[in-house]
């Protein structure tokens, strides 16, 4: 252990205080709503932890103190990032401790205890190690369960890392029979309530996994008896797809066929009547406002109708010579825009593959179903803006136009 320096109790106890108000007021203020777990409550807990482990070590009150003030401070760093918030933790600690005068020695003794909680450190001194444990004190307490789900739940809201039942259970089952405890102290506090802990998750694994195959056998049941149900919607969502697309075709060659015809009269007119034109523009040059608007209006019209109306092919890029074609939930082995690229060789082993088995089959058609949607919402959000040019154009025109007689009268 390193030498520490002897402070008054009442100092202690001072800063401590201080430093439990200020972490308060800081989470309260600026930790995101979704760290459900690294929540002021854990970091209470953390420190409520700290002492009770300090006090069984008898450690001096010096030594306590640095305890007490890096495990406040240990979670700081989470109100500004995430990965690497301890070394945050330490420069807010290091921040806060200056302004009141703090001895230097102690203060770099909180950020070196602050850093031995980052994932990767190393613990060495008996301080460090009993930090640590009271960080990780969650595994032997009774609250461990819940507190584990609001870890899953912080997880999936901040680092998208989702699991199924099944899967969390058994990696909370794997963290606990690996973790073990650095400090004496922390290994008799906690280890009666660690086994029961690891007795009790073992009980919710297997609990966990039989509800999961038995799921799992009601599903291929009810999948078979509701056989007819889901062809029936496959082929209503497939005859639907292929309307709507007739439809958005059909709407956007009558609008092709519409500003064509429009242009083109606009073009043979302003041809034609050249000469007779140029004078009259130059007599009312706001002539060109209204003329210009109805030709950009059909140009922008008419092009974004063709763009809608224009085949569109969503493919994907993958390994050819990929073992795992047919399970690939993004490739659809039943669209050409994605088996075309594939050797015949390989697309026969997979149509066999999915032939073979009917959730690979089924996955395939809801993907194929999933980006004729795709392809569908395109044509209509270009559709919609077709139109709505044409609409606003023919406004805007008949609004100058307004303007130019009256500006003639």
């Amino acid at each position: 252990m390193e030498p520490t320096t002897t402070l008054p109790k009442a100092s202690k106890a001072e800063i401590v205080k201080q430093a439990k108000a200020h972490i308060e007021q800081l989470f309260e203020a600026h930790l995101p709503k979704q760290l459900v777990y690294h929540s002021f409550k854990h970091t209470a807990g953390v420190a409520k932890e700290t002492a009770a482990l300090a006090e069984a070590a008898r450690l001096d009150p010096a030594d306590q103190e640095a305890l007490l003030l890096a495990a406040w401070f240990h979670d700081a760093g989470f109100t500004e990032k995430t990965d690497g918030h301890e070394f945050r933790s330490t420069e807010l600690a290091e921040q806060w401790l200056q302004e009141r005068h703090y001895p230097a020695d102690r203060i770099a003794l909180v950020k070196q205890l602050i850093e031995a909680t980052h994932r990767d450190a190393k613990r060495e001194t008996e301080l460090e190690k009993i930090l640590v444990d009271a960080d990780m004190s969650s595994l032997g307490k009774e609250e461990f369960f819940a507190n584990a789900e609001l870890l899953r739940a912080e997880w999936e809201t901040t680092a998208g890392r989702v699991f199924s039942n099944v899967e969390w259970a058994e990696y909370q089952l794997d963290f606990l029979l690996t973790h073990k405890f650095c400090s004496d102290v922390a290994q008799e506090r906690y280890k009666e309530q660690l086994k029961e802990n690891i007795k009790d998750q073992r009980k919710l694994l297997k609990k966990l996994e039989k509800k999961k195959k038995k799921r799992e056998n009601e599903k291929d049941e009810t999948f078979a008896e509701g056989k007819r149900g889901v062809e029936t919607m496959f082929r209503a969502t497939y005859s639907q797809h292929i309307q709507l697309s007739g439809m958005a075709d059909q709407k956007a060659n009558m609008m092709i066929s519409l500003n064509a015809v429009l242009l083109s009269i606009i073009i043979t007119y302003l041809g034609a009547k050249t000469s007779t034109l140029g004078p009259a523009f130059t007599r009312n040059p706001v002539l060109a406002v209204p003329m210009g608007l109805l030709v950009a209006t059909s140009l922008g019209s008419v092009v974004t109708a063709i763009l809608s109306a224009q085949p569109d092919v969503t493919s994907f890029k993958w390994l050819r010579r990929s073992p795992q074609i047919a399970t690939n939930r993004r490739v659809n082995l039943l669209f050409f825009g994605n088996f075309t690229k594939l050797s015949l060789d390989h697309f026969q082993e997979g149509m066999t593959e999915l032939m073979r088995n009917k959730d690979m089959l089924y996955t395939n058609m809801v993907t194929d179903i999933y980006y004729l949607g795709e392809v569908l919402a395109r044509k209509y959000r270009l559709l919609r803006t077709s139109y709505t040019i044409f609409m606003v154009g023919l406004i805007l025109t008949a609004i100058s136009f307004a303007i130019v007689l009256l500006y003639k009268a």
